[in-house]
C-alpha cells in the first residue's frame, strides 16, 4: 500500500514507536473473519461496546465500516483512533484493514481461545462473542502485542510465490508417490530402470512405453533413441543415456515381460492410471518452472538479493525463500532470539518447581523452519565451522534433525546481524569474530598439516 488514508481514525504514523502508536489508540476493535462474512466489534477505553456489526466481504460493506468508524468520537468529541485485532495475519480481511490504514494486531489462535474462555468460561461460542473478546483483549493486553506492518509489493509477491511453489512441490511429491505405487502393481521394471521419479525423463518413459508389453516390443533401437533424445529436464540438459547405466537398463528392458502382472486387467487399468499421472506431473513441472523463473526475476530485483545470495549453501532456491520470510522490515525482530523462535529453531522450556523440560517448538513459521533446516544442512558442505559444529552435536548424542536445529540457531544469529546491518556474509570476517571472542568451535575445525621435506 503506497498511500494510506489521512483521516484521523487511522494510525498511519510511521515515525512513532510501537508503544507510542498503541497508546495513541482511543478505541479497540476486532474482526472475527470468515470466508464470506465478518463480525466486527469496537470498544472504547473503558471496554464499552460502541460499534457492533456483521458484514459481507464486499467493497461496499467495507466502505460502510470505514464510514461508521470515522463517525466515532472520544469523550472530548475528538475523532476516534482505532486499532484492530484479528485471528490471522493474511487474507482478504487483513488486506482490507491494512489498506484502510488501521493498526492491526494478529492474534494467535491458541491465545484467542484463552481470551474467549476468560469472557465465557461456560464454553459458549459465537462469532459475535469472539469479536468482543478479541477487541477487549486488545484493550487490556494489546500493549504487549506486535503490530502487523504491510510488506512492500516486491517482497509480498516473492513470499506468496515461494510459499505456493513449496505447495506445488508437495503436490508433485504426492503424484510421484501415486505413480510409483501404481507401477509396483504391473510395471516393476520401470521402477528398477529409473531412480529419480521427479525427473521429466522418467515420466516421458511411462508415456512412451505405458506397459511392459509396449516396452518389450519396442526393440533396442527404439530404447537407445529414447535414452539419447530425452533428459531429466525439459531442456534435456542431462541425458538419460549414460554409459554406466545403459547396459543395466538394456537388460531390464529385454526381460520386462517376465516381471509384468499376470492379470491383464490389472495391467490395462493401472497403465491408464500411470500415464495419466505422468502427464499431470509433466504439466505440473512446467508450471513449477514458470514459478521458479518468476521467483528468480523478483529476487534479482530485490535490494537484499546480494545479502541473502551470499549465504553459504542457500543457493538459488533457498535464498529467495529466506528473503521472503524475513521480509524487508528490520523492526520486526529486535533481537536474534525473536527470529530463532519464529523459525522454530529455539526449543520451548517448561519449568515448574523441580520439574524442567525442554521440548520441540511447534508454534512457529513452518515455512521458515523447513527453509532454515535445509539451509543449515547444505551449509555444512560450504563452511568448515558449520560441519565441525554439526559433528560435535552428533558426538554429544543429538540426532541429525536436532543437530541441524542447533546449527540453525547459530546461523540465525549470524543472519540477523547481517540483516540488521545490510551486510553480506564474509567468511573471513566471521572467522575473525570467532577468534576475537574465543569461540570453542575453532578448536573443532581440522587444521591443515604441513609436510616437511
Amino acid at each position: 500500500m503506497d498511500t494510506l488514508p489521512s483521516d484521523s481514525s487511522c494510525t498511519s504514523s510511521p515515525g512513532l514507536s510501537a508503544a507510542d502508536r498503541f497508546h495513541a489508540l482511543t478505541h479497540f476493535g476486532a474482526v472475527d473473519w470468515a470466508r464470506g462474512h465478518h463480525d466486527l466489534c469496537v470498544v472504547d477505553g473503558a471496554g464499552k461496546i460502541v460499534l457492533e456489526m456483521s458484514i459481507d466481504d464486499t467493497p461496499e460493506e467495507w466502505a460502510g465500516v470505514r464510514a461508521r468508524i470515522t463517525a466515532l468520537k472520544t469523550s472530548d468529541a475528538s475523532p476516534a483512533v482505532v486499532g484492530f485485532a484479528i485471528e490471522t495475519s493474511s487474507g482478504p480481511a487483513v488486506e482490507r484493514l491494512l489498506e484502510a490504514g488501521y493498526a492491526l494486531f494478529p492474534l494467535n489462535p491458541k491465545a484467542a481461545g484463552r481470551y474467549r474462555d476468560r469472557k465465557a468460561p461456560s464454553g459458549s461460542k459465537s462469532d459475535r462473542l469472539d469479536a468482543f473478546c478479541f477487541a477487549d483483549a486488545l484493550r487490556t493486553d494489546g500493549h504487549a502485542w506486535r503490530e502487523l506492518h504491510p510488506q512492500d509489493p516486491l517482497t509480498c509477491e516473492l513470499r506468496l510465490l515461494c510459499r505456493d511453489e513449496v505447495s506445488l512441490i508437495a503436490q508433485r511429491t504426492a503424484l510421484v508417490n501415486q505413480l510409483r505405487a501404481a507401477l509396483v502393481e504391473f510395471y516393476p521394471t520401470a521402477l528398477e530402470a529409473f531412480d529419480d521419479w521427479t525427473s521429466l525423463g522418467a515420466w516421458e518413459f511411462i508415456i512412451a512405453f505405458p506397459t511392459p508389453h509396449h516396452l518389450a516390443s519396442g526393440g533396442k533401437r527404439r530404447w537407445e533413441k529414447f535414452l539419447h533424445t530425452h533428459g531429466s529436464t525439459e531442456l534435456a540438459e542431462v541425458k538419460l543415456y549414460r554409459p554406466e547405466t545403459c547396459a543395466k537398463r538394456m537388460e531390464l528392458f529385454q526381460i520386462a515381460g517376465r516381471s509384468a502382472s499376470p492379470n491383464p486387467a490389472v495391467t490395462a487399468a493401472k497403465s491408464l492410471l500411470a500415464v495419466m499421472l505422468a502427464k499431470q506431473l509433466r504439466l505440473l513441472q512446467s508450471q513449477l518452472d514458470e514459478y521458479r523463473a518468476r521467483i528468480n526475476e523478483l529476487f534479482g530485483k530485490h535490494p537484499d538479493r546480494d545479502l541473502f545470495g551470499s549465504l553459504p549453501g542457500a543457493g538459488e532456491k533457498l535464498a529467495p525463500r529466506l528473503l521472503a520470510e524475513l521480509g524487508a522490515d528490520r523492526q520486526v525482530f529486535d533481537s536474534p532470539e525473536g527470529l530463532q523462535c519464529l523459525a522454530g529453531a529455539a526449543p520451548v522450556t517448561q519449568k515448574s518447581g523441580q520439574t524442567r523440560r525442554v521440548i520441540f517448538r511447534r508454534a512457529c513459521n513452518t515455512m521458515l523452519r523447513s527453509t532454515i533446516h535445509r539451509w543449515a544442512d547444505r551449509s555444512r558442505a560450504k563452511c568448515s565451522w558449520a560441519e565441525a559444529y554439526y559433528q560435535q552435536k552428533r558426538k554429544e548424542g543429538h540426532g541429525h534433525a536436532n543437530a541441524l536445529r542447533c546449527l540453525g540457531i547459530r546461523w540465525l544469529k549470524i543472519l540477523w546481524k547481517m540483516w540488521q546491518e545490510h551486510r553480506c556474509y564474509d567468511a573471513e570476517r566471521h572467522m575473525r569474530n570467532q577468534t576475537r571472542h574465543g569461540s570453542w568451535v575453532l578448536s573443532l575445525i581440522p587444521q591443515p598439516t604441513m609436510q616437511l621435506n
